[in-house]
């Protein structure tokens, strides 16, 4: 059985910090990401050179300093989101309407190369033979010495299982709880912690229209519109540093339960774009369209219910670490401190990677 320091579970933005800050000491490290790609809830996916953002699409360097330290650290670009001019609001009969535009307060930024850049950034510098793509994890059991993680389907025999010191659990709560199985069983009252803390975005789905030009600026709206008919509810521009390509890029109004599929939601979205912007919304270049609540290493049943305004997130009933500090809770809603942004996720990424190391 492979003996490893520090087995990291997820291989999102606090799973690579983590490895990262511990690869730094001369740590072994394995981060086991059931996905066959790098990021979770970031993904960027490439139109020539530009990365459009499905998931977390901004900072804010004013109030996130861990975001900020790492962008400067890894020599990335970061450019303002794009809000001059008038922003548009939709109404219940399909009425749209000018009004004055919603800036962020305060300022909101973008990445060139999108926010996967942070976490291809991490991975440049620690190496991707840390990482082992396609690993469910679906069982940590505890022992005198540490844990084993079994890799595989609960409904199956595991296809491998590694023992190590630590583990640290850099995926939602409410996901380990829900996929993985504890042997033994943790506390009732942790579970029902974990079961009842919300994962940020499970529920929502985002789109990403790309255009060679942006026909809303010459009109003087700024990209911004809310609409209480949808199917989209918020609308940002969404256009890279440069300008080409031009985007537009926002939400999804409609609960995850009354969602169609991404076929008949892309119809839906082209249409409103028209009834917002015009025809020359009809012909992106590209449109992409993400339902995180249809994500098997995203989402549960629990999530089909969007948060709509942003839930208070900390540490699992108040717990960094259990099992005699042999298992840590990273992930963003544990944080504490800007759960449910990448800040949070950083913030937690450095306080477990602190645990381990002591």
């Amino acid at each position: 059985m492979e003996k490893i320091d520090t087995i990291i579970v997820g291989a999102g933005l606090s799973g690579i910090a983590c490895a990262a800050r511990l690869v730094a000491q001369n740590k072994s490290v394995v981060v086991l990401e059931a996905r066959s790609r790098i990021g979770g809830r970031i993904l960027c996916p490439a139109h020539q050179i530009f990365f459009a953002d499905l998931g977390p699409s901004w900072f804010w360097p004013m109030i996130n300093p861990e975001v900020s330290a790492l962008v400067r650290y890894l020599g990335l670009k970061s450019y303002p989101q794009f809000e001059q001019g008038l922003a548009l609001f939709e109404t219940k009969a399909g009425d749209v309407q000018t009004v004055s535009g919603c800036p962020m307060e305060p300022p909101a930024f973008r990445l060139e190369g999108g926010m996967i850049s942070l976490v291809k950034g991490l991975l440049i510098r620690i190496g991707a033979e840390f990482i082992r793509l396609n690993h469910p994890v679906c069982e940590i059991r505890r022992h005198e010495n540490g844990c084993k993680v079994s890799v595989g389907h609960l409904d199956q025999p595991p296809r491998c299982t590694l023992s190590a010191s630590n583990v640290i659990l850099a995926l939602p709560p409410r996901l380990a709880a829900r996929s993985i199985l504890f042997t033994p069983d943790l506390p009732s009252d942790l579970t029902q912690a974990m079961l009842k803390a919300s994962t940020w975005m499970a529920g929502h789905a985002k789109f990403f229209a790309l255009y060679d030009k942006a026909a809303w600026r010459s009109m003087g709206l700024s990209g911004q519109a809310f609409s209480q008919r949808g199917p989209l509810g918020e609308i940002h521009d969404g256009s890279g540093a440069c300008a080409v390509p031009y985007g537009l890029t926002g939400f999804a109004g409609i609960p995850a339960l009354r969602r169609k599929d991404e076929k008949t939601m892309s119809r839906a979205i082209l249409s409103q774009l028209v009834q917002l912007f015009g025809p020359d919304a009809a012909q992106p270049l590209e449109l992409y369209y993400q339902d995180w609540a249809t994500e098997l290493f995203t989402a549960t049943e629990y999530d089909k219910r969007s948060c709509h305004n942003h839930p208070e997130f900390y540490p699992p009933g108040g717990k960094t670490s259990i099992w005699n500090n042999t298992l840590h809770f990273a992930g963003s809603e544990t944080a504490g401190q800007f759960g449910g942004y990448l800040e949070g996720a950083l913030v937690s990424a450095r306080r477990a990677a602190a645990a381990v190391s002591e």
